[in-house]
């Protein structure tokens, strides 16, 4: 057993860990106000922010961003304190909803089932340019991109002030892979873990991010698997069939006492760059020291180029983030060399190596064909194929 004197792999982003989780004489006092204090419901997205926002998982933010940190971080990607954070994270309603609203009051916080889950503190309300967010953390206006398509949809005022979560509840599908911060970065000390790389996707897991993250466990202590289980398009892969996936890699692939699985409760932006930095943001909040970031980190159809979520650490001092972005080429399994490889390591033309899109190998198991061993592990594939034929 490592003794409890070591140290902290890293310190939470901003130098503090959040938490605004309602002690129990908090809960008590917003609950016998509940009836009485003014609601407002909470979409997917703006419930995991709640909840990023309360664990720790978005320090050093409390709350729902007050119009001088929500400029900052749209047009510098930083916080009007000058810390770096690429994404804003606000709570929109529309006109009808905020006009009665007094800044200096409590609202209460519903979800989408009317359940009563949070308070805000409101501080301010303000107006913002939509088209203007979403060009400049989209780099597009096309309401086609998802991440865009949301901004236009939600209300025209923001709400912002600190924020009680009422309970930290235990996560509906994957109880035992909800670890908070405190206790990632809590285990990471346990094991003796100095250096860890985290490791974030909204895909099924395949070939080659085995391959990349299998080269950063070479350099460091131990791996963080943080799949993100909150609100993606409704194309994408859920997330129970990625968490099989993710279990299956975990018994027969990976060592076990070097790795430890976890969900990721937040929403998916599709923001590409800007959320690679955002992503990598969360992960030193867990407690990683390194954050892999491949080939179109977070992008969705053509709207970044291939490495760019790459280039966006090099906008920023490294200890500015403090934490070591690990950048890797895509990866592919070259049949000259008979394994996975990058072009940094293979010599082999573009006619030997076998990767896939995420699109190409959805339409293959909608057609019942598994996706060729070189691309997935088979007892994975296996997986995919049963529930893609289920859904349809």
């Amino acid at each position: 057993m490592v003794m409890s004197s070591i140290k902290e792999t890293i310190a939470p982003h901003g130098g503090h860990l959040i938490n605004r989780v309602a002690t129990a004489a908090e809960k008590k006092e917003f609950m016998a106000k509940a009836d009485s204090l003014p609601r407002v419901t909470l979409d997917l997205r703006a419930t995991s922010d709640l909840v990023m926002i309360a664990i720790g998982g978005f320090s050093p933010i409390q709350g729902f961003m007050e119009q001088k940190d929500y400029e900052s971080v749209v047009d510098d990607m930083r916080l009007a304190n000058g810390i770096p954070w690429s994404v804003p994270i606000t709570l929109s309603v529309s006109e009808e909803v905020a006009e009665p609203l007094k800044e200096g009051n409590w609202v209460r916080l519903d979800d989408s089932n009317g359940n009563f889950i949070g308070i805000l503190e409101l501080t301010q309300k303000y107006h913002y340019s939509k088209a203007h967010e979403a060009v400049k953390v989209y780099r597009t206006d096309e309401d086609k991109h998802p991440g865009v398509k949301v901004i236009y949809e939600q209300g025209e005022v923001n709400l912002a002030g600190p924020i009680w979560l009422l309970e930290r509840e235990a996560h509906p599908l994957f109880p035992a892979y909800q670890i908070d911060p405190a206790k990632s970065r809590a285990l990471f000390v346990e094991r003796g873990w100095s250096t860890v790389v985290g490791f974030q996707t909204r895909n099924p897991i395949h070939r080659a991010h085995e391959y990349i993250i299998k080269c950063a466990l070479e350099i460091v202590d131990g791996l963080f698997l943080h799949p993100l289980v909150g609100a993606t398009k409704s194309d994408d892969i859920p997330a129970d069939v990625r968490m099989r996936c993710y279990e299956i890699m975990m018994e027969n692939y990976f060592p076990q006492d070097r790795v430890i699985l976890a969900i990721n409760p937040s929403a998916m932006r599709y923001a590409g760059p800007r959320e690679a930095i955002f992503h990598a943001l969360i992960r030193k909040n867990y407690g990683c020291t390194h954050f892999i970031v491949g080939r179109d980190h977070a992008g969705v159809g053509d709207y970044y180029g291939t490495y760019d979520a790459q280039h966006i650490f090099d906008e920023f001092k490294p200890e500015e983030l403090g934490i070591t972005p690990l950048k890797f080429e895509h990866a592919f399994y070259c049949t000259r060399t008979e394994q996975m490889a990058t072009a940094k390591t293979s010599p082999s033309q573009k006619e030997e190596r076998i990767h896939l899109s995420g699109t190409k190998v959805r339409e293959m198991l909608r057609r019942g064909e598994l996706p060729p061993p070189q691309f997935s592990r088979p007892k994975v594939a296996e997986e995919l194929a049963r529930a893609m034929q289920i859904k349809s």
